[in-house]
């Protein structure tokens, strides 16, 4: 919080006191957020509030003794908690109008019962501990200014010092610097809603002054000029952690009539600072006027000469700034003007921010050009092309890579080519620049810095903290990303440090549900490394493996990944755990449940492939399917069930399902309470019920009826397709006609003729074209009105409708009154 509070509240001038804050709607804002996280401490972090602060917070209170209740004792002007630190002192004191108290769990029940008073309290306490890290963790652990890597020299102390809580105070160092980043980012935002100011309208003033400043009589000022003649990118002059609170730049004006004027200009408006200081080149930034709309109205109330003077020069004056858009800068500023000079400095390059002055301006400008930050805010979401990744690390790779490489092409061009554009998945290219970034993408993006720089135990909670956002949210994917998060992610995987293995895992498993971090994992190699942990002697560390696979092969090159680092043979392996019979586990049974249902889900999204199928055939992947379809768990019936159906398109596999014995476990799940599990079966049976023999076990075993049944849920677009596709070649044997004939399942697919998407249509007029091939179905289609809708389909242009259209036609015609 220290930070936060030197950079972005506002502080009223004190002369020789610390000042306070003002009563403005940023700091309420801030001050809103701080209670909102103190609040909230004891029930998100219970340990870490428990934590006792090495020194008290103290402040003057408006609360009296009256308002403790339970768990406090005293007199009416003393006050003390029963709770106590190891050394007896209480862990909260009220002493007369003075407050001390010395853990999270007591802040936050002293902001309960402060009530309305709330904010007020939380105010006089910041005033009277402006850097509260200090008395929390100690002297060492305060703001520092500077680089933001020396959070990571802090976190060493912390790990160095002989303490036993080492790991709690780590966990609240950390805590408390993503609130701090968390409240510079509200500043921002609260800043860029009051922008009048932009870097361009100021420099435009700035010159039309000069142009009418010297030491002529009738100049407007003697002189004017910018404390620094460095401009960044976005044309602030002002140092980076002072832009966070809008500050464009600094100026020493020289009126007639009055002694220098340090002012400075930001995007709220223009007032007077500090002035340079004395003991160091530097400048006291805290402010010391009212705030005005722009430099000239500053002036027209400091100085009466340039009153005098500008009425002198008014008409040369006015006519310059016409041609300059003088005004400009009173209306608020373009989007591109207030992304840029409102974000805040971009923390993942080096801070260049050198305090150079005006008289070494030219010698100092070519260096500083070189090492110049990008400061383009709307951009700060970098595009990043994955594909460099990939290619620079086959640059830089052995012979041997390049000849593994090359064997990938080959294997790619003999790929199947049942395998579509959609099951290639191109990563998808969302709108990335322009939009205000939420607080958590900057408190990511600290902490994958404390991954980079951190030893085991820093990076355990650095990951812990990170698995505590909302990783299935975009922008903390992004923030991950952008900031070369993923790299760290995948080389931790190759440590030996088994939490560190399973925190970066649990990330990753997450965050691969987007598309593109999919394709940079498989980019920066982490299949081949996530394939050899399937071999890990660690139950959990293999259950994350191959979840996290089977986010990452839904596209082809992954899943050709997966299969020539030998991921398929070990992927069938994980299959081979227990016995499925009971249905109570044992907690020992319910780890290897676990493994084989992550197993099952990679090889599901693995099996799109044909040279998958192959290989999950080959390593005896069907007898293990086989056995866990007769489980009775949902929750890896699913996985099992979508392997089957994926190849299920392959007649090996189709002899394989039947000789198995699971025609008769698929129809069971039809029954299933679990919509995608009854999608599932019934497209597995769909395909293998090509084979006449499938198609009599599907009907020996009672398949008929429900999957009659599930033609009643129309809502359901995909189930639809896969039990009309099933129903379909069911009809293909005339003894299944018969039995569907009892279950009305024609007059059900009549009803399906209109108003179904064209994969349901060529299934359902599929099916009626296998009914129609008796008398008695012909007569029903009639009287059920299915003539109509039937024609009216030969006006389609879908190819495969077309066929079924036609042949269903084709045999109703075959009856007279139907021909009518």
């Amino acid at each position: 919080m220290g930070a936060a509070l030197a950079r972005a509240a506002q502080w009223t001038s004190a002369g020789s006191g610390r000042g306070t804050l003002e009563i403005t709607p940023l700091n309420e804002s801030l001050l809103n957020e701080i209670i909102k996280f103190v609040e909230g401490f004891s029930s998100r972090h219970p340990r870490e509030a428990a934590f006792v602060f090495r020194e008290p917070l103290e402040w003057r209170t408006q609360l009296g003794g009256s308002a403790f209740g339970a768990g406090y004792q005293g007199d009416g002007t003393t006050v003390e908690s029963e709770a106590k630190s190891k050394d007896g002192q209480p862990l909260l004191l009220l002493t007369g109008s003075t407050i001390k108290v010395r853990s999270f769990d007591q802040l936050s029940y002293l902001l309960h019962i402060a009530m309305e008073k709330k904010l007020k309290e939380a105010q006089a306490c910041l005033e009277a501990n402006r850097d509260p890290i200090v008395n929390i963790l100690g002297p060492g652990y305060g703001t520092v200014e500077g680089e933001d890597m020396s959070m990571l020299h802090l976190l060493d102390k912390v790990k160095k010092d002989d303490d036993p809580e080492t790991e709690i105070k780590m966990k609240i160092f950390i805590l408390l610097n993503q609130l701090d980043m968390q409240l510079l980012n509200s500043s921002l935002k609260h800043i860029s809603q009051e922008v009048r100011l932009s870097p361009d309208a100021v420099n435009n003033e700035v010159n039309l002054l000069k142009h009418f400043s010297g030491k002529g009589e009738d100049t407007v000022l003697e002189s004017l000029e910018y404390t620094s003649d460095y401009t960044f990118s976005n044309g602030c002059r002002a140092p980076p952690w002072r832009q966070m609170h809008g500050e464009i730049c600094y100026l020493i004006i020289k009126p007639h009539d009055t002694d220098p004027l340090c002012i400075t200009c930001s995007t709220a408006g223009v007032y007077l600072n500090g002035g340079k200081l004395k003991e160091k080149d530097d400048i006291d930034y805290e402010r010391k006027s009212d705030i005005y709309k722009d430099i000239v109205t500053f002036l027209r109330e400091k100085s009466a000469k340039f009153v005098e003077n500008m009425s002198k020069q008014e008409y040369n004056f006015f006519k310059e700034t016409a041609s300059a858009k003088y005004y400009q800068h009173v209306e608020a500023v373009d989007a591109e003007d207030s992304s840029q000079s409102q974000k805040p400095f971009n923390y993942t390059e080096k801070n260049v921010y050198e305090k150079t002055k005006s008289s070494s301006a030219k010698s100092k400008s070519a260096d500083s050009k070189k090492l110049e930050p990008s400061l383009k805010w709307k951009n700060i979401v970098r595009s990043v092309t994955y594909s460099k990744y990939f290619s620079d690390r086959t640059t830089s790779s052995s012979p041997e890579s390049a000849a593994k490489c090359k064997t990938s092409e080959k294997d790619e061009i003999s790929e199947s080519s049942s395998e579509t554009e959609e099951d290639e998945e191109q990563p998808e290219r969302r709108q990335e620049g322009n939009i205000d970034l939420p607080s958590e993408y900057w408190q990511i993006q600290k902490l994958v810095k404390y991954l980079k720089g951190g030893n085991p135990t820093a990076t355990v909670i650095a990951l812990c903290s990170m698995k505590d956002f909302n990783l299935a949210q975009e922008t903390c994917q992004l923030a991950i990303r952008d900031v070369g998060g993923l790299e760290v992610l995948i080389n931790l995987l190759d440590t030996e440090e088994i939490k560190c293995q399973i925190g970066s895992l649990k990330i990753l498993k997450e965050i691969s549900q987007n598309s593109l971090i999919r394709h940079a994992i498989a980019d920066l190699e982490g299949l081949q490394i996530m394939v050899k942990i399937l071999e890990s002697p660690d139950k959990d560390l293999k259950c994350l493996a191959a979840e996290t696979i089977a986010n990452v092969a839904r596209f082809k090159r992954a899943r050709r990944t997966v299969r020539q680092y030998g991921g398929i043979k070990k992927l069938v392996g994980l299959l081979e755990c227990i016995s499925v019979g009971s249905s109570a586990l044992t907690p020992p049974q319910a780890k290897d449940f676990e493994i084989a249902r992550c197993g099952a889900l990679a090889l599901w999204s693995c099996s799109k492939s044909t040279k998958n199928k192959e290989a999950i055939l080959k390593a005896g992947g069907i007898p293990l399917l086989a056995k866990w379809l007769k489980c009775s768990h949902v929750n890896i019936l699913t996985p099992v069930v979508g392997t089957l159906q994926e190849c299920a398109s392959e007649q090996s596999y189709r002899l394989a399902i039947r000789m198995e014995g699971m025609i008769e476990d698929l129809v069971k799940n039809l029954s299933s309470e679990h919509e995608e599990l009854q999608m599932l079966c019934a497209s597995a049976i769909f395909k293998c019920a090509e084979d006449k023999e499938t198609r009599d076990l599907v009907r020996q075993h009672g398949g008929l009826q429900p999957l009659s049944v599930l033609l009643g849920n129309t809502q359901n677009k995909q189930l639809l397709a896969a039990v009309t596709g099933a129903i379909w070649k069911c009809a293909i044997s005339g003894e299944n006609v018969s039995k569907l004939q009892e279950y009305k399942t024609l007059e059900a697919l009549v009803g399906l003729l209109t108003d179904q998407p064209d994969e349901v249509l060529v299934n359902v007029v599929g099916a009626v074209g296998e009914c129609c091939q008796e008398h008695i179905n012909r007569t029903i289609i009639r009287k059920c009105g299915g003539i109509p809708p039937l024609v009216k389909l030969l006006t389609g242009t879908d190819q495969a409708l077309l066929v079924n259209v036609t042949k269903a036609v084709g045999a109703c015609a075959t009856e007279p009154e139907n021909m009518m």
